[in-house]
């Protein structure tokens, strides 16, 4: 197989492993509520990258150090917010609904025809939450919002993270910090719902969401341009609908397909027409499916 091909299962399979994540966590909500799924997943992936990334062994910059922090913020609000929107909303509309963050980064930056894709977007989020007869929960919808817009800070603040230190080594600074955001959210209540079960399943969820899809997409930026990374991961909130369907059960609404069908594509031609200039880092356009 060419290393093209490679790259682009590795990013399917990063994608399939972050919806896999998502869809078991749904089934741990009735036991630890949203946030506590939320905090069992970033507690174990801090404690597994920073035993991977060793950041005591990196010297960091101030600069370094703020960057990594922010992220953790971020990531630690993607992934609480997020978690609280499954719980009201289905996995495919919550993923598309949150994928307009990373979306807005595209469109913003891009040149050209790029931003009259947000067009197509609004037209798509029009179809997920259907105002007009309003069938969707309001409040999940604001939750994945949320979510969307932490996630397009995650895409700023990872950016700004690489370029001053090791990807790994960043993370074992940020998932850290994710995880004392998660904690302040939770608060100490969520010790008591616990057991050595609930905790090995929660190492199997870290390991599906961040740990293994981080590691499958950096291997897949070593073989894939940037515009066809970005152009796979616009695939996500499709591989969220069929997750959904074939674990959770959940029927998508015909306007609710529509309207990822045209997220989806609003997001690939963001990435082919407005790609970045040269001179600037082009994976602030292509993020990673870690944030959720």
């Amino acid at each position: 197989m060419s290393p093209a091909g490679t790259g682009s299962l590795m990013a399917l399979a990063s994608m399939t492993c972050v919806q896999l994540g998502l869809a078991v966590s749904v089934g741990l909500i009735h036991t630890l509520g949203p946030e506590g799924v939320a905090w069992l997943r970033l507690a174990w992936a801090a404690v597994i990258l920073v035993a991977i990334g060793r950041p005591w062994r990196v010297k960091f910059s101030r600069a370094a150090l703020g960057a990594s922090a922010l992220l953790g913020l971020a990531t630690g609000g993607v992934t609480v917010l997020f978690m609280l929107a499954v719980e009201r909303i289905p996995l495919g509309t919550a993923s598309a609904l949150e994928f307009l963050g990373p979306l807005s980064i595209a469109i913003i930056q891009g040149q050209g025809s790029a931003r009259w894709w947000a067009l197509v977007a609004a037209a798509g989020v029009l179809g997920l939450t259907e105002p007009w007869v309003g069938a969707t929960d309001p409040v999940g919808i604001l939750f994945a919002l949320g979510a969307a817009a932490c996630w397009a800070g995650y895409v700023l603040f990872t950016q700004k993270a690489g370029d001053s230190a090791s990807g790994i080594s960043a993370l074992g600074i940020s998932m850290p910090v994710a995880a004392i955001v998660a904690t302040c959210v939770v608060g100490p209540s969520i010790l008591g719902h616990l057991d050595w079960q609930v905790l090995l399943v929660g190492f199997g969820l870290a390991l599906l969401l961040p740990v293994i899809p981080f590691s499958l997409e950096m291997l897949a930026l070593r073989k894939l341009t940037t515009a066809a990374f970005g152009t796979l991961m616009c695939l996500e909130p499709a591989i969220a609908v069929v997750i959904g369907l074939a674990i959770l059960h959940q029927v998508p609404r015909p306007a609710a397909v529509v309207g990822i069908v045209l997220v989806v594509l609003a997001g690939i031609g963001a990435t082919r027409t407005g790609q970045r200039r040269a001179t600037e880092p082009a994976e602030v356009v292509t993020v990673p499916t870690t944030g959720s």
